[in-house]
């Protein structure tokens, strides 16, 4: 199968319930912000300038756990900011793990490891050695690092476990030189890489998160699926990357650049996907085949927000994911109060302005699990696409030159930087902006004081 079977089994039971209840909206992926601090300042995310002002606040365990039973999604994808920098984010992932929700850790990959040597300690025993000698000789840990394992884990506190239910989800937006520049890093497409390894040498599920821009060039996504398909990622999600209000202050106040000259409209949006069903044919990509025929513009689909809500530190937010209209108190309340029909494109026609050039996974793959705008042989489309067998992984991934930014002396802090002709796909002049990146622990240019509290946890030893 292309997806594990209880996994499928527990979304296609939560839908036709609802459905047998005529429930007009339900939730089917939570989007869970527990805060909102990160470690970096990537190019098209709008969270830096929109929770500038709420940077130290987090929700708590209980209110996290308290929203996942509230709108019952089968699936929460804990994200924010940056999920790992949360200091509660084991006692999370088991919590949703023990109410029975598949868990996506939607993370940048910076703090992976960290996790899973914690892992690892907590688990320890002689068995392990030829596991952590592996690792070593990979130079996924370190000889320190290994000591430290072997001493063992003591402080009681829960680990992030692989399990069939739960995914990292690691955000990576092309290759090396291509998504160091978009994260504003060196060296994160790499660490990346190395957390991928090493999670699927300990038997994690491990899916990558991918946001396409004008700028993007669609062979190199491609090579970018076949570098993972030949690691063994369990899968891959990808979504157009369009202008909503958020991301384009960002764009504009602290990058000093065009939104149109990094966002995509929707006629863009459907050329970058032109080729999505061949992909699907040959990855593992996350998002329903009619989903995929509506951002490779054979169809139209009506915007079905409600199903993936948002809830942070701020409440219920609305209408969806990437806009803000408001915050409620409860999910149910955002359902009755908030006015669905101004919002999405229907028959190519905006019912807000905001919402004319996008085509996201969060407002439209739903639509395709749910038979909005259903056409015949829909349902079998999504059966028999779900129950495939699992693409082989790639053999010409082995061959792709990933490593194709500072790795090689190609990265944006070199020569390279402000040059339009290095000569690597992808790595666009619209990738590049104003602006000095320290070479150390800072993320971007923009002010890191909020988040020095939260990141310091991390680093401490526990």
């Amino acid at each position: 199968m292309r997806f594990p079977l209880a996994l499928t089994v527990k979304i296609a039971r939560h839908i036709i319930k609802h459905k047998l209840r005529r429930t007009p909206r339900f939730a089917l992926v939570l989007q869970l912000e527990p805060l909102h601090t990160c470690n970096l300042t990537c190019t098209g995310c709008g969270r830096i300038r929109e929770y500038s002002t709420s940077l130290k606040d987090m929700m708590s365990l209980e209110d996290c756990l308290a929203s996942a039973e509230e709108c019952d999604a089968p699936m929460v994808s804990v994200c924010g900011g940056e999920p790992l920098i949360y200091p509660k984010i084991e006692e999370l992932t088991v919590g949703l793990l023990e109410q029975g929700r598949i868990v996506y850790i939607c993370t940048n990959g910076v703090f992976m490891r960290k996790k899973m040597r914690d892992y690892l300690a907590a688990t320890y025993s002689a068995s392990q050695e030829p596991t952590l000698t592996r690792l070593i000789q990979e130079k996924l840990i370190t000889d320190k690092e290994a000591e430290a394992i072997r001493k063992g884990k003591t402080d009681g506190r829960p680990v992030i476990s692989p399990s069939t239910w739960m995914y990292w989800n690691v955000h990576v937006d092309g290759l090396e030189y291509t998504h160091d520049l978009i994260v504003e890093r060196e060296g994160v497409f790499k660490e990346c890489v190395e957390a991928i390894k090493m999670a699927k040498i300990l038997g994690y599920q491990v899916a990558t998160n991918t946001t396409v821009y004008r700028e993007t060039d669609a062979r190199e996504i491609e090579e970018m699926f076949q570098f993972f398909s030949s690691m063994n990622v369990d899968g891959h999600t990808i979504s157009p990357g369009y202008d909503y209000d958020a991301a384009k202050k960002d764009m504009v106040q602290r990058l000093g650049r065009k939104p149109e000259e990094f966002f995509l409209t929707r006629a863009m949006t459907i050329e970058k996907f032109a080729r999505i069903q061949d992909w699907a044919e040959k990855f593992t990509i996350f998002g329903t085949p009619v989903y995929q025929e509506f951002l490779s513009g054979k169809r139209d689909l009506s915007c079905t927000a409600w199903a993936i809500p948002t809830r942070n530190i701020r409440g219920w937010k609305a209408p969806c994911y990437l806009m803000t209209d408001g915050h409620y108190a409860g999910y149910h309340e955002m359902l009755e109060k908030v006015d669905w029909s101004k919002y999405g494109v229907e028959k190519g026609v905006a019912r807000d302005s905001r919402c004319e050039n996008c085509m996201v996974h969060c407002g439209y793959d739903p639509s395709g699990a749910l038979g909005t705008n259903y056409q015949s042989g829909d349902n079998w489309k999504n059966f028999k696409y779900n129950f495939a067998p699992r693409p082989a992984p790639s053999v010409e991934g082995s061959k792709v030159k990933a490593y194709n930014g500072v790795s090689i002396g190609k990265g944006h802090m070199s020569g390279a930087r402000n040059s339009a002709t290095a000569g690597l796909n992808g790595a666009k002049s619209a990738f590049q902006h104003n602006g000095d990146h320290d070479h150390g622990g800072g993320c971007g240019s923009g002010d890191t004081s909020q988040r020095d509290d939260l990141l310091a946890k991390i680093r401490s030893p526990r």
